[in-house]
């Protein structure tokens, strides 16, 4: 093929990789974000959500709450409300620094940044970062790898992801953390040189999601490291992977990314 025939093929296909923030249309329809809750729609003694939850993510009392942590994302919560109380939003904006503000029972949650460790200031321009699976299924790993295609090109905003530890700004950890991981883990976090920082991915790495309180698991990845950011989601989706990152890392406006006020 011809350069002419090469650079034609190029201006053709046009530019493929994909805008951030991004449009609707690159949202699925079936996609589950951000719950949103509606107490004054609840019925005084109905517990329909909350025997309904797989992982007991669902508090109920004066006003429902839904621990970000903890849930799976499966829906049968909402489809158990028949009156609506419990909707998945298309939001994708559900990272947090604290662990607390995982906890949906309003609308006006705080950004990632609001809590956002001082440390995280000096990652702004160049952030890496390895990846430890300890115990997961594989499904937060793979949207994890979707970041590093050409749709994506997680590159670009600063960010890569690199073999050793002793190379990398902070870990990037899924799973819920088995007992034969844990040492390997710990070995990990102790390579890489401080300042260092330690971000959860996933439900399992959060809590424990449905290996929560398994005798051969940690619980996540809290109860052997002190996390610094917390990305909800089974699996969460790459985009929610990439706006927690690019929000502690200050390169996302938080004044223009309701429902982060």
């Amino acid at each position: 093929m011809s350069i002419a025939n090469i650079l034609a093929a190029r201006i053709k296909q046009g530019h493929r990789t994909l805008p951030f923030p991004p449009d609707q249309s690159v949202i699925s329809d079936r996609y589950r974000g951000l719950p949103r809750l509606s107490p004054d729609r609840c019925v005084a003694g109905c517990r329909a959500c909350a025997e309904a939850c797989p992982t007991g993510a669902i508090r109920v009392g004066d006003a429902p709450a839904i621990d970000m942590g903890l849930c799976l994302f499966c829906g049968e919560c909402a489809a158990a409300c028949e009156r609506q109380a419990i909707v998945f939003s298309q939001d994708y904006r559900m990272a947090a620094c604290s662990r607390s503000d995982l906890v949906v029972d309003r609308e006006d949650r705080r950004a990632a940044t609001s809590s956002a460790p001082v440390k995280w200031r000096l990652f702004r321009r160049s952030l890496k970062l390895r990846q430890v699976s300890a115990g997961g299924c594989n499904a937060c790993e793979a949207d994890i790898n979707v970041l590093g295609t050409l749709a994506w090109d997680l590159g670009r905003f600063g960010v890569q992801f690199v073999a050793s530890p002793r190379h990398a700004d902070g870990l990037l950890v899924t799973g819920p953390v088995s007992r034969n991981m844990e040492l390997a883990l710990r070995k990990t976090y102790d390579a890489v040189p401080e300042p260092r920082i330690v971000i959860a991915v996933g439900a399992c790495a959060i809590s424990g999601g449905p290996y929560m309180g398994h005798e051969e698991a940690r619980g996540g990845v809290g109860a052997v490291l002190p996390v610094d950011l917390h990305i909800p989601g089974c699996p969460p989706h790459p985009l929610t992977i990439l706006d927690g990152l690019l929000r502690v890392m200050g390169k996302s406006d938080p004044q223009t990314a309701s429902p982060f006020r």
